[in-house]
């Protein structure tokens, strides 16, 4: 691309942008979320977006639009019945955040624009510019990992930037439809540009792609870690039934209400302490993965001679779920 002249170049880049823009408006996924132009609504799918994957979006969406259907909804509502709510969906601190987004600008409504998008709770510039494209019309261009996968094959850049990302975005944005633009470009990566084996005898715009020969070099893979981490979870039966559980703190889990659980060398002798207990039969073990962490945690329980609570009656997380399939198969209220 960088070879031809300027004018050749923004003639490309016009054919580019009818072309993706024509393949989307006939190709493009039926999404609940497209069905609106609610910001709110917009923003909600967005925010799920950021960790789930389409399909497992959907359901979540629904059932959290159905509980809260506007912003005041969101804002009246305890933060113990939004993370029931998003309960499953995980990434809890999204939930918390768009919580504490609604009781912010309930009665003002949501800003129009990116810039003052991105300064509210969990908000990045990502789900700014989305919403303020797709809700708003606002011309500015939405960079998420699809995007910069496109984007990198499309000029077959091994290591984009984020500056090279923002101004090329910016660059090739369609500006008398930006939200369509955003859509179709992060419709293409997700269907067509995929990761793995994309699918360029399809694309729309593969005349244009200078990485198509050999697409899957591009961009380079970024490096993750996991840690291991070892776990402790203390099952406790109550007296009259159900399970003791306690309210979590943390990034991760905070506001969430699971099983006893620590880390460490010490962990089992530190919960049964806590419970004036001397030891607990091994039930098994189960696996969980963080975004940098895998857990490998193992499950004990003992008897209680306290009360305990229906699990379904609090905001639980995945990782919970796991634990109380292993106590109890038989349970079915989660």
């Amino acid at each position: 691309m960088g070879r031809l002249p300027p004018m050749q170049a923004r003639c490309d880049e016009r054919r580019l942008r009818r072309a993706l823009l024509s393949w989307y408006r006939a190709n493009a996924r039926e999404l609940p979320w497209r069905e609106t132009r609610d910001p709110y609504a917009i923003l909600v799918s967005e925010v799920l977006l950021q960790q789930t994957q389409v399909e497992q979006a959907r359901g979540y969406y629904a059932r959290f639009m159905e509980a809260f259907p506007d912003l005041g909804a969101l804002a009246r509502a305890s933060e113990e019945e939004v993370l029931h709510v998003w309960a499953g969906a995980g990434y809890y601190r999204r939930a918390r955040n768009l919580h504490r987004l609604a009781q912010g600008v309930a009665e003002t409504g949501l800003p129009a624009t990116a810039a003052e998008l991105e300064e509210l709770p969990g908000i990045g510039p990502y789900t700014a510019a989305a919403v303020a494209s797709i809700a708003f019309g606002e011309p500015v261009a939405a960079v998420d990992g699809n995007v910069r996968r496109v984007l990198a094959r499309l000029f077959a850049v091994e290591t984009p930037s984020a500056r090279w990302l923002r101004e090329t975005a910016e660059r090739l944005l369609d500006r008398g439809d930006p939200g369509a633009w955003n859509q179709a470009l992060m419709e293409l990566g997700a269907t067509v540009c995929t990761p793995k084996s994309p699918r360029c005898s399809a694309c729309p715009v593969a005349w244009f792609c200078a990485g198509r020969s050999d697409a899957e070099r591009y961009p380079s893979p970024r490096a993750r870690t996991q840690r291991a981490v070892e776990a402790v979870a203390l099952v406790l039966r109550g007296r009259t039934g159900g399970f003791v559980l306690e309210k979590r703190n943390g990034r991760a889990l905070g506001g969430l209400w699971g099983f006893p659980l620590a880390e460490g060398e010490d962990a089992l002798s530190s919960l049964l302490a806590r419970y004036g207990l001397r030891s607990a039969r091994v039930l098994g073990t189960v696996s969980h993965a963080f975004t940098h962490k895998r857990l490998t945690i193992h499950v004990h329980e003992a008897a209680w001679n306290g009360p305990g609570e229906d699990p379904a009656t609090r905001p639980v997380s995945v990782l919970d779920r796991k634990i109380l399939a292993l106590a109890a198969p038989e349970n079915k209220v989660l």
